[in-house]
């Protein structure tokens, strides 16, 4: 297959996101070149768990870099800088203006650069000093995560940036595509702060303002439940997102009864009746195992998985009868694969990581293929493309709104009898009267810029409507249980017979195949199985679930795989079918703990606000109610930075503080020092002392107005779009920027069956009477039955 193997990307970045947006683009066969200094790339000398690795590099950075070439030197080299001219794509992540200088953009008009920053380059805070923890803290999603009685904690696993690196090798494969056809470049400015603030929030921000903004608690710190419950042996988590999964729920611990009380049916009820819900739950739940649980659970197809750690996801059955762990080809150890399949197979089989410098000299001069369409006046990367998007909720839709963000005219199907499940939030409006499900902060944000068609795939009318528009698609995407599509017959060869250029991607849970393949999943299941879950969450608490990530983490692999076949499809004329599991994604993201099982044989534990990379680091409160300074030393000068913000006190002259290890063998001690040092001062004044002297430092912002940030209201992220039900609201656009356009949001989320008219008519081909009797006999409509 030939997938990307004619790009060349240079890659000048340091940590995980470009480094794993470089990995997906090598795994899809580009020639990836990293640029180290002398001393190499940080990540070769790094174990979270602190294991002596000899002349071995890392197991994370031989994850990160597999097939991947090496050399040393600086941007500014000139032998450097004749290989950016002869490449596709530049890789980097300075802060501040280091390539300022070359003038890149005029010197190599086709170049895409992609720069990787905190949060963005442009707006208040841009050069901020900055971490996982505190950009977290300026997202929001710190705030709302944990009990009341509790401080607020953070996602574990840097999730963050493995998030960001999927969302930005899209970005640049997009740019890519049109600069291949137009010789335009283009220059991607990739903010993690825009990325969290939509991979952690469901849209909170919107869904706070279609309430009316009511008056905001200052503590918002809620969990899901039921979720992560304790077992006999362990735990397992759950999660209840329909009225049909919670009555199972309660049959499942024996509870039939209490579906006549009302209030627990219902999230708000249940959390103001948590502790009476925790006791019955739990009564169950601590007397029986949990293999036995998730058997039964998965019988009464409620979303349920054992909360692993990185040893039970490496052993999990489903994992080993897929194969999804394969070993490393220089360390031997074991590592999750790509997560998608292409037709099967994959572009490209692993490689080893790069010795440092191994391929000085010897990379081939290169000159870039000339442009195919020269002429062609495209501002958005994907336009002329059709897509069939026929997902739900949020992982799916999220997959097709990127590819619509860039251009793609993307279709959403849904049915009257069977509305998109992300709609459901809406009805929280019900009792307001109105069409409730046109309400849903969660359906509104991640539909722009798409059209909307109803069709009941059930009647054979309906069915053959949907072939119909197969046959003028480039793409179609589901996300339904495997069991679904197949129901209706549209299987992977009969729409091959349909449309044989068609890319068919297919985003199931746990994969079309193996024991778990019918399971119900989401993206709190994802969590839960892979690891990510077991890293979040105070260590004298219980694993939390990091809500939200995996949803546009599966989302943005799908859109990967789509883009790989695309070029694929370009070069070789012929469809590709994917397949793109949710749990594989997430197994991606958990990679870091799992390589450091199977290498080291260490279990990466939960450190509430701390992590293996910083110390100090923690959440800590100031003079008032509900404010809280995050801050992190990663670094010997960051240290020297917190003792000079601190004047320099005497326990801080300690010797032994003078290294990571050392600080983290003394982290309470620190804690409690820093903790006398903000309780009574000012949360702004200690985050702007601790920035000026060059300490990563965060206020925790409020995530229900996280559109009113300074950052993101300097940089245009949220943009201003009329709904035709909700009205005229803010929306979160794509979590960068291209130097060529204003603003990525052109349309809003669309009603339902708004445009089936026009698609019926202008793409299916159908006539005005064939539609109207459509409609009458509810194949189409606008609006659910009986409403």
């Amino acid at each position: 297959m030939h997938g990307l193997r004619d790009l060349r990307v240079i890659d000048l970045s340091q940590g995980i996101a470009g480094a794993y947006a470089g990995k997906l683009l090598a795994d899809a066969g580009a020639e990836v070149i990293k640029v180290e200094p002398p001393e190499g790339d940080p990540l070769r000398r790094w174990s979270a768990t602190g294991a002596e690795l000899g002349d071995e590099d890392g197991a994370l950075f031989q994850f990160l870099h597999g097939s991947k070439r090496s050399i040393v030197g600086r941007a500014e080299d000139p032998e450097v800088l004749e290989l950016i001219g002869s490449s596709d794509l530049l890789i980097e992540s300075f802060e501040g203006g280091e390539l300022d200088g070359l003038d890149l953009g005029e010197r190599f008009p086709r170049l895409v650069r992609l720069s990787i920053t905190p949060y963005g380059r442009g707006g208040p805070y841009t050069g901020r000093p900055a971490s996982d923890i505190t950009i977290q803290a300026e997202s929001g999603c710190i705030a709302a995560r944990g009990l009341p009685e509790h401080p607020p904690v953070m996602i574990g696993g840097r999730t963050l940036y493995w998030v960001g690196g999927v969302f930005s090798a899209v970005a640049s494969l997009a740019a890519l595509w049109r600069a291949r056809r137009t010789g335009r470049g283009e220059h991607i400015d990739f903010s993690l702060l825009e990325l969290i603030t939509i991979a952690s929030s469901s849209y909170g921000d919107l869904m706070y303002r279609l309430q009316g903004s009511p008056q905001r608690n200052p503590n918002a710190r809620t969990v899901e439940i039921p979720s992560v419950e304790p077992t006999l042996d362990g735990w397992v988590g759950f999660n209840t997102n329909s009225r049909e999964q919670y009555n199972s729920f309660l049959v499942l611990i024996g509870r039939p009864d209490l579906q006549e009380e009302p209030d627990f049916a219902h999230v708000g009820g249940r959390w103001r009746r948590r502790d009476e819900w925790n006791k019955i739950v739990r009564a169950f739940t601590t007397q029986h195992p949990t293999d036995e649980i998730v058997r039964n659970a998965s019988l009464l197809r409620i979303p349920v998985a054992p909360v692993n750690d990185s040893a039970g996801a490496l052993r999990h059955p489903h994992f080993e009868e897929r194969g999804v762990f394969e070993p490393n080809p220089g360390g031997g150890f074991l590592q999750p694969r790509p997560p998608y399949r292409i037709d099967d197979g994959r572009v490209r089989e692993p490689g080893p990581a790069p010795r440092l410098g191994e391929h000085g000299g010897a990379i081939e001069p290169r000159t870039p293929p000339r442009p195919s369409h020269p002429d062609d006046p495209a501002k958005l990367p994907l336009e002329g493309l059709r897509v069939l998007d026929a997902t739900a909720w949020w992982a799916g839709p999220t997959s097709t709104q990127m590819l619509a963000m860039l251009g793609a005219d993307v279709i959403h199907l849904e049915a009257i009898q069977r509305l998109d499940g992300g709609r459901m939030l809406g009805g929280m409006f019900a009792a307001k009267g109105g069409d409730w499900w046109e309400r849903s902060g969660l359906y509104m944000g991640a539909n722009t810029n798409k059209r909307n068609l109803t069709l009941n795939l059930a009647d054979p009318q309906g069915l053959e409507c949907v072939k119909r528009l197969i046959r003028e698609c480039d793409v179609v995407v589901e996300n339904f249980s495997p069991r679904v599509f197949d129901g209706f017959g549209l299987t992977r060869e009969a729409l091959r017979e349909l449309n044989p250029e068609l890319i068919y991607a297919r985003m199931p849970a746990f994969g079309l195949d193996g024991p778990w393949r019918d399971n119900v999943g989401f993206a709190q299941t994802m969590e839960q199985m892979t690891g990510l879950a077991w890293l979040t969450g105070h260590t004298y608490d219980q694993p939390r679930i990091q809500r939200g990530p995996c949803d546009p983490n599966a989302g943005m692999h799908a859109a990967l795989a789509v883009m790989v076949a695309l070029f694929d499809r370009q070069a070789s004329g012929q469809g590709h079918f994917l397949e793109c599991t949710m749990v594989e994604g997430a197994l991606n993201a958990a990679a870091e703990q799992l390589v450091e099982y199977s290498a080291y044989g260490e279990v990466m534990q939960r450190e509430g606000n701390r992590a293996p990379y910083a110390a100090p680091q923690g959440l800590f409160a100031c003079r008032g109610e509900e404010r809280w300074l995050t801050l992190a030393v990663e670094t010997e000068a960051q240290w020297e930075g917190l003792k000079q913000a601190l004047d320099r006190p005497d326990w801080a002259d300690d010797p032994a503080l003078d290294t990571l290890a050392g600080r983290r063998e003394a982290h309470d001690a620190l804690d409690e020092q820093l903790s006398a040092w903000v309780a009574e001062r000012d949360l702004d004044e200690a985050v702007e002392r601790l920035i000026a002297h060059g300490v990563p430092a965060a206020a925790v912002f409020d995530g229900r107005i996280a559109s009113e940030h300074p950052q993101h209201r300097a940089r245009g992220f949220y943009e201003s779009i009329d709904f035709p039900v909700a009205g005229t609201q803010l929306v979160p656009g794509c979590p960068f920027r291209f130097a060529s356009l204003e603003r990525w949001i052109r349309t809003p989320a669309p009603t339902v069956g708004q445009h089936n008219r026009e698609i019926l008519r202008d793409v299916v081909g159908l006539s005005e009477a064939e539609i109207d009797r459509l409609e009458a006999d509810e194949v189409i409509g606008t609006r659910p039955p009986g409403m």
